[in-house]
């Protein structure tokens, strides 16, 4: 049985081709612009002085050593011996292709039965940011979380009942793929205050041949690309206090602002922790990121998660051979996890230039910094090479509601269907140079920051709309800033 689904994301999901629209009406815009413009006339926000440690975004971990396609790859250069060590041997496992059991590799076999990936540098390429895929490519790169918008007992979102929390487009031989997918766009065309034309591109996600049974109507699809590596040790030593005390649920402050922590299941402490990693901030570390990434995206049993993915209807999944249980155990998990705690942040080497200062004056005047927090200094950690730095990752690591048009209606423990956790801007302008693109968002939509930035509603939509009231030269200035980080 052949079924297609089309999952477009303009307000809200449609099916079979329906659009609901989600665009605003043209007196909102025009009241939008002009509230917007006389907002920035009226500003007093001022960016802070600027400090000579902001050359260095990862304080004492920052890779000044390697840069262009290999600006993400470096260990941090103040890592110990002994944590190198671990370093380079995480490494391999990283970028090393996994196998089907049984093998001769016993080391690396249990690859699926179902997977979207065959290693973790598959979609992570040079350590870097996936891509949606282009016309009759595969899937790699991004993946597509499914459910069906309800929680689970713990609070994380419920999945299909035949083809779970994840979609997996590959499988091994024998054992049918749970589905085929492919991306559309559609263009969506508009003009600035100041007469710049531009066309945002809205993306449609065709599930096509399921093997399992047919898809539910009411399926929530979420679309993820794999965001790049660097600098996540530094995100996971930020104090929780810290966070916590950037909430401002009620916007009590009054800018529209209003970012919160989502409070996640830790699997380990078997209760609720503070979320900080995912597009959604759905885990509270790396060792549980890694752990989801090995079993969901490659089927790898772990020491944190037993099961590979097979539902109870996939009948040839679940009698396909495993290579062991786990199928990587402690010692080799813990060197990927160290691996990907001391990925290095590239040193800035655009930072004190006219143009680049004017562009982190305007980042701060239209708010952006408001989300994209641009200094942390991190805690006590466990790798000391960690411990008490000053860094400049440019998040707030909380959820704000970013509007319908980039909602996923998929909700994920207290995060919205239309909340998302704010991105790290470090390394963002180096993406071209690692990965040969520079499309961003949680979706790979848009083609630049401008895009992205034009792509911003809900909470972000009087930043927005600031950015779109500047001189065509002022958004310049604010995309280099940016792309300087």
């Amino acid at each position: 049985m052949r079924q297609l689904v089309s999952l477009r994301f303009l307000g809200r999901l449609s099916f079979d081709g329906a659009t609901v629209p989600g665009l605003r009406t043209a007196r909102q815009v025009l009241v939008g612009a002009l509230l917007a413009g006389l907002a920035l006339a009226c500003s007093s926000v001022q960016a802070p002085p600027l400090e000579d440690s902001e050359r260095l975004p990862g304080g004492d971990t920052t890779n000044e050593l390697m840069l262009g396609s290999s600006a993400f790859k470096m260990v941090a250069p103040n890592a110990s011996s002994e944590h190198e060590a671990m370093f380079y041997t995480g490494n391999s496992f990283f970028n090393s292709a996994w196998v089907e059991a049984p093998a001769s590799t016993t080391v690396r076999d249990g690859l699926g039965p179902i997977f979207n990936a065959r290693s973790c540098s598959a979609c992570h390429m040079q350590d870097g940011r996936g891509a949606p895929p282009e016309a009759d490519q595969d899937p790699i790169g991004l993946l597509l979380r499914i459910g069906d918008g309800e929680l689970g007992e713990h609070g994380e979102p419920r999945g299909d009942e035949r083809y779970g929390g994840q979609l997996q487009p590959f499988a091994l031989p024998d054992v049918p793929a749970e589905a085929r997918v492919r991306v559309t766009y559609e263009e969506r065309k508009g003009k600035l205050p100041d007469g710049e034309e531009y066309v945002l591109l809205v993306p449609s996600y065709v599930l096509d041949e399921p093997a399992y049974g047919p898809l539910p109507e009411g399926l929530r699809v979420s679309p993820r690309v794999a965001p790049a590596m660097i600098g996540l040790g530094l995100l996971e030593a930020i104090p929780e206090a810290d966070v916590l005390a950037l909430e401002d649920a009620e916007d009590r402050d009054g800018d529209g602002i209003s970012g919160r922590a989502n409070r996640v299941y830790d699997s380990v402490a078997d209760g609720r922790a503070l979320g900080r990693f995912g597009w959604k901030a759905e885990q509270p570390n790396i060792a549980q990121q890694v752990a989801g990434a090995f079993a969901e995206d490659m089927g790898i049993t772990n020491p944190l998660v037993g099961h590979d993915g097979c539902s109870l209807v996939e009948l040839e999944c679940g009698e396909a051979p495993n290579g062991g249980e786990p199928e990587i155990d402690d010692e080799l998990f813990g060197k990927v996890v160290t691996y990907s705690r001391l990925l290095a942040v590239p040193v800035r080497e655009r930072w004190k230039g006219e143009a680049i200062l004017a562009g982190r004056e305007l980042f701060h005047q239209t708010g952006c910094a408001n989300c994209h927090v641009p200094k942390h200094h991190t805690g006590d950690s466990d790798l000391s090479e960690l411990a008490d730095q000053d860094i400049y990752p440019y998040t707030d690591l909380l959820l704000h509601d970013l509007g319908d048009d980039l909602g996923d209606q998929r909700p994920a423990f207290d995060a919205s269907g239309n909340e998302w956790r704010t991105p790290p801007l470090w390394g963002v302008g180096r993406i071209h140079d690692v990965n040969g693109h520079d499309l961003l968002l949680h979706d790979g939509r848009a083609r630049g920051v401008q895009e992205a930035i034009l792509w911003h509603g809900g909470e972000a939509e009087g930043s927005r709309e600031r950015f779109e009231n500047l001189s065509r030269d002022e958004r310049k200035s604010l995309v280099d800033f940016v792309e300087s980080l």
